[in-house]
């Protein structure tokens, strides 16, 4: 019991933190075509690549005691790193459309996360959270930003080192909701126009430090 209360002082209050580690993203297209006004609407077949990399992630938060044995806290998180580019594709009847590239950037996450102490300056704690991010896309000589949001689940773990001092490792899943896409424009004298929801979901591992003030 004296050792349950010394660890779960030791992160009661607000804190800082910095991880880095490894990120793979994966959209997704569905109910996509591309339509010629006058001749008719053929779907358009895609394929993407998943995009996979390095990642850095800023968090400051709070933490409250609850009972002996459980915390609850809120915090906040954001990514100022751009993600790894990725490539995709896309044809209409065996007609190649072009290529582009995509990526994800500024990605932002706010949660809630129940603790428990776990030994002498140990923290076990999940995440539950609202999460959004910007999808650049290029295509040719045209790009687009499309925001999306949705939500997160998180699981880590923090030892504090020294004094307020800690190291933790992590995991996150982020599901990112539809978002529809639709573009027009005049080929050969035809109105020809395009629709494309997307999706996306991706996860991250972290391993970083803090410090509970």
């Amino acid at each position: 019991s004296a050792t349950a209360v010394n660890a779960q002082s030791k992160f009661e209050g607000f804190y800082g933190q910095v991880g880095v580690g490894y990120e793979s993203v994966a959209p997704s297209y569905s109910n996509s075509n591309f339509t010629v006004a006058g001749v008719g609407t053929a779907p358009i077949n895609t394929s993407i690549n998943n995009a996979s990399g390095f990642t850095g992630v800023v968090t400051v938060g709070y933490m409250a005691s609850i009972t002996k044995d459980f915390l609850l806290g809120i915090g906040a998180e954001y990514s100022p790193l751009a993600g790894q580019k990725a490539n995709y594709s896309g044809s209409v009847l065996g007609t190649s459309l072009g290529n582009g590239q995509y990526n994800k950037e500024n990605a932002y996450n706010f949660f809630v996360s129940p603790a428990t102490p776990i030994g002498a300056g140990g923290l076990l704690y999940g995440k539950v959270g609202y999460t959004g991010a910007t999808i650049k896309d290029t295509f040719g000589s045209s790009s687009a930003n499309t925001t999306y949001s949705g939500y997160s689940l998180g699981l880590g773990y923090k030892q504090i080192i020294q004094g307020g001092l800690y190291g933790f490792a992590e995991g996150n899943y982020m599901s990112y909701g539809n978002k529809t896409a639709t573009v027009s424009g005049t080929i050969s004298g035809y109105n020809v126009s395009s629709s494309i929801t997307s999706s996306a979901n991706a996860y991250n591992l972290l391993v970083g430090i803090g410090y509970k003030f």
